[in-house]
């Protein structure tokens, strides 16, 4: 059985699994990232870290899969990556490979495709060639496969489906233009919701009232709305409406057998979904209304981002032998 390494680089901590080709994590462990202002010595510390690893496994690994913000899967590059410590564009792949020169498989891609892989290899995408994958945390991320190839556009980039324009001249987003999908659908967009709301309906009985800005969290919303609070109802309510019109848009682009929603807020099951599922063909084309599937990730949560970077490994030794 062919055995990889899977690599999750975050902002704050870099996870490391080693993966059976089944999707079984034999070991796994982790390291900062955040205290290194030097690719390259976080590089050999992740590449010590890795080596550590296999040798407390007592294995043999064909190839590592590494999923990070802001990577080029085409160029094995990270670029100019905003919550990483080390800036510019990082020859990830080629650093890496000097401490592995007898690992051939070697590939890096950003944290959404892989997850996107991860569904397709281990998770509920099995066996299909036209799904979508959105990924709801502090920021919205997406993976599109077509005819069972994942879309990486001309540069390496394509699929920003959190970046899609929602309202034009809306909430600020990182990115820099205001109104995407991201400001509103992500986690911290919930809590933004939720106290737009607030003020709009001078809601002071509401559960979610005493919370500071900085305090509320999606997990606190949805505490609230399973006690019944109207507010945090209706901030599910509205983030379903919104997914459901971005949805709709990437059912218009690309026509998928499914649409796959991961991340934290997710675990709010009906919550979310089903308002998503209600609103959903009042923004589809006829030709498409009743036809497209909506579901949860079937990825273990506690090691999908393992997952999904070994599962970009096992892909590539299939795509490159």
């Amino acid at each position: 059985m062919k055995i990889t390494v899977g690599v999750d680089i975050g902002g704050t901590n870099t996870a490391i699994g080693i993966v059976k080709e089944n999707g079984e994590v034999i070991i796994k462990n982790s390291i900062t990232t955040a205290t290194h202002g030097n690719a390259e010595k976080f590089i050999k510390e992740l590449s010590d870290a890795i080596k550590a690893l296999i040798a407390k496994a007592n294995v043999t690994i064909t190839g590592i899969g590494v999923g990070a913000p802001n990577a080029n899967y085409y160029k094995g590059t990270i670029e100019q990556a905003a919550n990483l410590s080390f800036k510019g564009i990082i020859p990830f792949v080629d650093i890496l490979k000097t401490h592995f020169p007898d690992i051939k498989h070697i590939a890096l891609t950003n944290d959404a495709n892989a997850a996107t892989i991860g569904e397709m290899i281990y998770g509920g995408a099995k066996g299909m060639k036209n799904f979508v994958m959105y990924t709801l945390g502090t920021g919205v991320g997406s993976g599109i496969v077509v005819n069972g190839d994942l879309v990486y556009g001309h540069d390496g980039f394509a699929g920003e489906c959190g970046h899609m324009m929602l309202f034009k001249g809306g909430r600020s987003c990182g990115c820099g233009v205001p109104g995407h999908l991201e400001t509103y659908a992500s986690a911290p967009g919930m809590k933004r919701t939720a106290f737009e709301l607030m003020a709009k309906h001078n809601a002071s009985d509401s559960l979610l009232a005493n919370d500071s800005f900085n305090s509320l969290d999606s997990k606190k919303i949805y505490n609230a709305a399973i006690s019944g609070d109207k507010i945090a109802l209706e901030v599910f309510e509205l983030t379903g409406d919104y997914l459901a019109q971005a949805i709709a848009d990437t059912i218009h682009h690309v026509r998928p057998e499914a649409v796959f929603l991961f991340g934290g807020p997710t675990a709010a099951g009906n919550l979310i979904f089903n308002p998503i599922k209600e609103k959903l063909d009042t923004y589809l084309l006829p030709v498409f209304k009743g036809k497209i599937k909506v579901l949860q990730s079937e990825l273990d949560m506690g090691n999908a981002a393992i997952l999904g970077a070994s599962a970009l490994a096992f892909k590539e030794m299939v795509s490159q032998p």
